[in-house]
């Protein structure tokens, strides 16, 4: 199938390029200077996607602590609240979500925090915005965000389609307060 696209685009981009320099073929200096100009546009193009991997974690939102239980959060670029915490001793970037009932773990990060997902019982459902999907409840030995260690936090394992870990309100109420002030999240111990 691949074979037959890149078959299918290089036909295609030698009848452009033929009919390119045929119908320039008076004025070859300047179609040279615009296809080298086209060129190493296309060629920053490619390196501006292949170095946002790198740019991306500098544009990431802060989090602070003023380290007397106030943490201020920056709404991502997409519009949500997202904070890293250790989960196990791992850093696991999380979701602030209020409409979630319980802090919900996707498969990949509850085996990157170390649960056993070979041995999980997915005993619950739950609805999502992808429909519906089996939980697995779990304990998480220790969860600390900002310095704070919360430990024995129930969480659930989902074997659905997640695009990242949810902290829902199981978790924030453990909060004094939580408020959203000039594009700000605020979580107050």
């Amino acid at each position: 199938m691949d074979t037959g696209r890149i078959l299918y685009l290089s036909l295609l981009l030698g009848v452009i390029g033929f009919y390119y320099v045929i119908a320039n073929r008076n004025r070859m200096g300047q179609m040279l200077r615009h296809a080298v100009l086209w060129l190493l546009i296309f060629i920053g193009a490619l390196a501006a996607v292949g170095l946002w991997q790198d740019v991306k974690p500098r544009l990431a939102p802060a989090q602070i602590s003023d380290g007397n239980g106030v943490i201020t959060v920056d709404r991502d670029h997409s519009g949500h609240f997202s904070v890293t915490a250790d989960l196990n001793g791992v850093p696991v970037e999380f979701l602030v979500d209020t409409g979630a009932s319980n802090v919900v773990l996707s498969l990949s990060d509850a085996e990157r925090a170390g649960i056993d997902i070979d041995n999980l019982a997915y005993t619950g459902r739950a609805q999502t915005a992808n429909g519906t999907v089996r939980t697995a409840p779990v304990r998480i030995k220790a969860l600390t965000l900002e310095g704070v260690t919360d430990t024995g936090v129930r969480a659930y394992v989902t074997d659905g389609e997640l695009f990242g870990s949810l902290l829902g309100m199981d978790y924030l109420q453990r909060y004094k307060s939580i408020e959203i002030k000039q594009n700000k999240l605020v979580l107050t111990r």
